[in-house]
């Protein structure tokens, strides 16, 4: 009996702790049910955000019309047409730049693209926009799929009134005629103002089309801003005047190191030497030799040894150096470590000048020897600086030509006609 009693005071004494359990249990599923709420809200609203999903007006919904054709649901756009927007700009040199470098992309192949403005008060803006197809289904796939291939682009649609694309074509065809005409105005004769100003859209362009960020390669380096573009652009001229270099292959240069932006580069790689100085990050040694690090830095990709190169040539240059601003003037003593990416521009620029003078002028040797050293230049690094040096002289000549007369002049171009269809 004993036994039995103190059986049920053990079974009475686990009761609160079952309850307690099931209770635990029940807030503990409350809250992973919360949570997976929260985490799908969160989902919902960055697909939200990344695609725009939008509700169609009633005018828009009109121009829609619904058919199957061979089994499949088609939405056709039985009145106007579907425009997509995929950039918009303030600087008209920056947007054409822009705009033909999507032209000329292979994934871009076939698509009806447009560089339009739009004029609002004594403010215009830049647009690059695409005629889509009329299914208006295929037509928003080929739209949201713009940013996927080109982060910098952007995605908003409409649809447009007959009118209003025909005006649209009226603009971007006078803009491709405009930065296309043969110029009258030559590199040579343009003022250090002008260089610099036309210089600074030009890097900003190519670094902002950089195939890293285009991809959003690890660690995907970051475009410049309009200042940083504004700062190195004068750089480069200072150098280029300086050193008596042809600015458009020093900006050729520049582009096909690493399109102007400061991103550490030839990431682990190492040189055999005899001796290791002071500041060498020693891997290896072996048989009296040391193996170093030999990264390559900054805008010009300039190596650590190479650095030392420049170093020595700059020590032994009878040039007046007091002429550059202070940033631009290497210290006596090199800190390879810790060196300000601003003066590797100067280092770039006396490499080129010395290369150049070693060749007798041969600009193409110089430039492949850049790459790939004075007994090895590289001829394919060289066609490419080539290709970037002619088009760099061909726009900034262009961009010079149209000063005062830019594109965009209220003499010759009436204002768009109010859309009749609206997204």
């Amino acid at each position: 009996m004993q036994n039995n009693d103190e059986h049920h005071q053990d079974e009475d004494h686990q009761k609160p702790v079952i309850r307690s359990n099931a209770r635990f249990r029940t807030i503990f599923l409350w809250g992973l049910f919360f949570v997976a709420i929260i985490a799908a809200a969160a989902v919902a609203q960055l697909a939200f955000d990344r695609y725009r999903l939008r509700t169609i007006d009633v005018n828009a919904a009109r121009a829609l019309k619904p058919t199957i054709e061979n089994g499949v649901v088609r939405v056709r756009i039985a009145e106007g047409r579907l425009l997509g927007e995929l950039a918009r700009f303030e600087d008209e040199l920056f947007a054409y730049l822009m705009f033909d470098y999507l032209k000329s992309r292979p994934t871009l192949a076939g698509r009806d693209l447009l560089l339009t403005y739009t004029l609002t008060g004594s403010k215009v803006s830049y647009v690059i926009r695409e005629a889509l197809p009329d299914d208006f289904i295929s037509g928003l796939s080929l739209l949201y799929e713009s940013p996927t291939l080109f982060p910098f682009l952007t995605t908003e649609w409409s649809i447009v009134d007959n009118r209003v694309l025909a005006h649209y074509r009226e603009q971007s065809r006078t803009f491709v005629s405009a930065y296309t005409f043969p110029s009258y105005r030559k590199l040579e004769h343009l003022t250090q103002a002008e260089i610099v100003a036309y210089t600074r859209r030009f890097i900003r362009f190519k670094s902002t089309t950089d195939p890293r960020i285009r991809r959003q390669i690890e660690p995907v380096p970051s475009a410049l801003s309009k200042d940083e573009a504004e700062q190195l652009a004068e750089d480069i001229v200072l150098i280029a005047q300086f050193y008596q270099l042809p600015l458009e292959f020093f900006l050729g240069i520049g582009a096909m190191e690493n399109n102007y932006m400061n991103v550490k580069g030839d990431i682990g790689n190492a040189i055999w030497k005899t001796a290791a100085a002071a500041d060498d990050v020693i891997l290896r040694r072996r048989n009296g030799h040391v193996l170093v690090l030999n990264e390559a830095l900054g805008e010009w990709q300039i190596t650590r040894e190479t650095l030392r190169f420049a170093h020595a040539l700059y020590l032994r240059d009878q040039r007046d150096y007091g002429k550059l601003p202070e940033r631009l003037r290497p210290s006596k003593q090199l800190d390879v470590t810790g060196i300000d990416h601003v003066v590797l521009t100067t280092y770039a620029g006396i490499l080129f000048r010395d290369l150049l003078d070693r060749f007798g002028g041969d600009r193409g040797k110089a430039i492949g020897a850049y790459n790939g050293g004075p007994g090895n230049p590289n001829a394919r690094y060289e066609a490419g600086v080539r290709l970037v040096a002619q088009y760099a002289r061909k726009t900034l000549e262009q961009a010079a030509a149209l000063r005062g007369e830019r594109v965009v002049n209220r003499r010759y171009f009436r204002s768009v006609p109010t859309p009749a269809l609206t997204r």
